[in-house]
C-alpha cells in the first residue's frame, strides 16, 4: 500500500471513528455530514470523495463489498457453484479486514440501539443483491434466476453472519463474526442438500 492509499485508508477510519463518535453521543439525528467533516477536520466535499452519506461513513463495508463481489472475475466456462464458492471467498476476505480495519464491534451495538440502522444496512444488502445479480448476468455467467439466487445466497449467509454476532454481542458472549459467516455457509449447504435429497 502506497503512502497515498495509507492516507486514504487514515482518513476513512477517522471519519468513521467521528460518526460513530457522534452517534454515541448525540444520536443518529443529530449528527449531521457537516458535524463528522468539522470533527475530523475536512470540508463536507471531502467527506463525500469517501462516502455517500452519513450511514454509510457509520455502515462502511457493504459499499466496499458491493465492489469486490461485482468486482471479481471468473474463468470462462464457470459453474453456478465455482462462482458462488468465489464470491463466498471476497466474503470471508473482507469480514477479515472489516475486522481488521473498522470499528465492528462499535458498529454492531449502535445496530442494536438505533433500529434506523439496520433498515440501512438491510436496505443495502437488497442494493448488494440486485447489483451482484445485475452484474452476473450482464457478463454472461450465469441465467437470471441462478444470478439472483446467488446473489441471494451470498446477502443470506453475511446478514446471518451478522445477525448471530449481533445476538452473542448482545448476551455477552465473545464472538467472531468469521466463524459465524463459516457457519451459515455451511448450515445453508447442508440444509439445501438435506432438502434435495429429500424431494
Amino acid at each position: 500500500m502506497g503512502i497515498r492509499d495509507k492516507r486514504k485508508a487514515e482518513t476513512s477510519r477517522k471519519i468513521q471513528a467521528a460518526a460513530l463518535d457522534l452517534v454515541e453521543e448525540f444520536g443518529l439525528e443529530a449528527t449531521t455530514v457537516a458535524r463528522i467533516a468539522q470533527q475530523v477536520g475536512i470540508s463536507d466535499r471531502t467527506f463525500f470523495r469517501y462516502f455517500d452519506s452519513k450511514e454509510s461513513a457509520i455502515v462502511p463495508g457493504q459499499g466496499e463489498l458491493v465492489t469486490a463481489l461485482t468486482g471479481l472475475e471468473h474463468a470462462a466456462g464457470a459453474t453456478p457453484a465455482s462462482i458462488f464458492q468465489a464470491l463466498l471467498q471476497v466474503c470471508r476476505d473482507h469480514f477479515s479486514a472489516e475486522i481488521e480495519q473498522h470499528e465492528f464491534r462499535r458498529v454492531t451495538r449502535l445496530m442494536v440501539s438505533v433500529p434506523k440502522l439496520l433498515l440501512i444496512a438491510t436496505s443495502r444488502e437488497q442494493e448488494l443483491v440486485v447489483e451482484l445479480s445485475r452484474s452476473l448476468v450482464d457478463r454472461g455467467l450465469v441465467t437470471q434466476m441462478q444470478s439472483l439466487l446467488i446473489a441471494e445466497m451470498v446477502a443470506s449467509s453475511w446478514r446471518v453472519a451478522w445477525q448471530c454476532f449481533t445476538q452473542a454481542e448482545r448476551s455477552g458472549t465473545s464472538a467472531v463474526p468469521s466463524e459465524f459467516f463459516e457457519q451459515a455457509v455451511k448450515e445453508m449447504v447442508q440444509i439445501s442438500s438435506t432438502g434435495l435429497a429429500l424431494s
